[in-house]
């Protein structure tokens, strides 16, 4: 198995669980147990949001890297497997640093845009790994 095909497995492991606690915190804090602000520059629902498109996402970049991983990948495909690890980390990033979702964000942006053009690479390397 290829080292950063794990090593980026767990990175996004870190980052989904790693967003769980502070929301669980923030909730506890508010006293708001369900639910989020409806606005776009509130903390809780920015930082909801982005928990819940890294969900999303999450799995099935795992579930890619372990396979392409396992099958003696060329660099290219490596290269795919860690841009699209820190595309989902300035994601986040982008979601909740900014003030805003009401606005686009340059980091938002290339989180985003990174994340399907290195989901695509990696789909179309599980089938030439395969």
């Amino acid at each position: 198995m290829n080292t950063i095909a794990v090593t980026c497995t767990a990175a996004l492991a870190f980052l989904q669980f790693g967003m769980g606690w502070p929301i669980s915190t923030l909730r506890n804090s508010r006293k708001q147990y369900i639910g989020y602000s409806n606005e776009p520059n509130d903390l809780l629902h920015k930082a909801v949001r982005a928990h819940g498109n890294t969900a999303e996402y999450s799995a099935l970049l795992a579930v890619m890297f372990l396979y392409i991983g396992s099958r003696n990948p060329a660099d290219w495909m490596i290269w795919s497997i860690l841009g699209a690890t820190i595309c989902r980390y300035l994601y986040v990033v982008g979601m909740i640093a900014f003030p805003t979702m009401a606005k686009p964000n340059p980091v938002r942006f290339i989180g985003a845009g990174g994340t399907y053009t290195f989901g695509l690479a990696l789909a179309y390397a599980m089938l030439v790994a395969g």
